[in-house]
């Protein structure tokens, strides 16, 4: 294994701001149990329906931090190389420890990526520290709360994810049966009318089958349930708005990521070209690159990814900007029960949040994860223990780690 304590970096080795603790001159006495400092990183990556991986913050005084790190390859080895610039950091100072990794760690990708994504683990692990430390729940680091509980909306999928009548039973069995009045169903599926896969373009007979699996869903679920429909940036910005303009007649939530994340001109035009509310915000990070969706107006609701955009005071900041355009969040969430709870205590903490997502309802064990139960009936209620408010089940997280994956100590 890499012994990332003396690797070389000139970059993480210099950096103009330098925001340590010892650089930064943060030595006073804090006073009570405050004097605390960070002694080990640690990570465990978990095979669910997405690779999680679970992010572990220790510290001398016995208080440990959970966080959870968006999926990715190579994202515990990232964390390793940036836990020798967090020992003996005090974890209160969340937002300066994240500052200083993202300095440290700019040569190798902090504009956006998977070190963005690394660093979130650390840093809502930090939260929980934080929370737990100070024996408040981690919303209220936030600033408070707007809500008690968290709307949840679930991503849902068949067996014929094509076939309009699937997704239409589907929908009612997962508002009869599983309670949810919020839920989301793929667009980017195959009507078996493709021609080239490779171009972008739909045939008018593709655009009437995606409006079909629209109509069907959007008429059997009726008031009952906001549908939302996913494209997963697949269209050119012409089909895009052909799509959107097919569907406007029927009752949908959102629109999601119709057109690939690279261009902001063409999201810009797709998202003016119709009422139909388009939704981006998955494929950026930080709220640098979130901002500019936002003051273009080039989406109708703004849906970041907690984990993978940089984490809880980062997703704090793009709701804020959102807010002054009065643009509602709608959070997209691949996580494990652990960053679904951090999704929840932010949607709490601002006064713009729509929605948090939830795509593991078909997994039987996603909520075993954790001791305490995390969505009922399509909502979390925010828990007010201390620090995120959930607690790791050793037992089943050891039962699905990676294989070749080691428990944290």
């Amino acid at each position: 294994m890499v012994d990332y304590d003396s690797l070389h970096d000139p970059n993480a080795e210099y950096t103009m701001r330098e925001l340590s603790g010892e650089t930064m001159g943060v030595t006073a006495s804090r006073g009570g149990d405050r004097d605390v400092e960070i002694t080990d990183v640690q990570t465990t990556m978990i095979d669910g329906n997405f690779p999680w991986t679970l992010v572990r913050v220790y510290t001398d005084s016995g208080v440990v931090g959970t966080g959870e790190a968006y999926w990715g390859a190579g994202v515990p080895e990232l964390i390793e190389r940036m836990k020798p610039f967090v020992i003996g950091e005090n974890p209160l100072d969340i937002d300066r420890l994240y500052e200083h990794l993202i300095q440290k760690m700019s040569g190798e990708g902090t504009i956006e990526g998977v070190t963005v994504t690394a660093i979130a683990g650390i840093e809502i692990a930090l939260h929980d520290l934080a929370g737990k430390i100070l024996d408040v729940p981690a919303y209220q680091l936030l600033g408070g709360k707007y809500r008690d509980e968290v709307r949840v909306y679930c991503d849902c999928h068949t067996a014929d994810e094509a076939d309009p009548q699937a997704c239409a039973d589907e929908a009612e069995r997962v508002v009869e049966e599983l309670g949810y009045d919020a839920l989301k169903f793929d667009l980017d599926v195959p009507s078996g009318l493709e021609k080239d896969r490779a171009n972008r373009h739909l045939r008018p007979g593709e655009i009437r089958h995606k409006a079909e699996i629209v109509e069907a869903v959007s008429e059997r679920v009726k008031d009952r349930a906001d549908v939302a429909f996913d494209c997963h940036w697949t269209f050119s910005g012409g089909s895009a708005k052909r799509l959107a303009d097919a569907i406007e007649e029927y009752d949908v939530w959102w629109l999601e990521d119709p057109v690939p994340p690279e261009n902001l001109a063409v999201q810009e035009e797709v998202t003016k070209s119709t009422v139909t509310p388009i939704t981006v915000g998955e494929n950026r990070y930080r709220v640098t690159e979130e901002r500019r969706l936002i003051e273009n107006q080039a989406v109708d609701i703004i849906a970041p990814d907690l984990p993978k955009v940089g984490g809880m005071r980062e997703t704090r900041k793009i709701a804020d900007v959102a807010n002054q355009y009065y643009i509602p969040v709608a959070m997209h969430n691949v996580s494990s029960p652990v960053a679904t709870m951090a999704s929840a205590h932010v949607g709490a903490a601002i006064p713009n949040s729509l929605a948090v997502e939830y795509h593991s309802y078909e997994l039987g064990w996603w909520a075993d994860l954790v001791e305490e139960d995390v969505i009922e009936e399509g909502y979390i209620e925010i828990p007010e223990k201390p620090g995120l408010g959930v607690t790791l089940d050793m037992d089943a997280v050891a039962e699905h780690m990676v294989d070749g994956e080691t428990l944290f100590d």
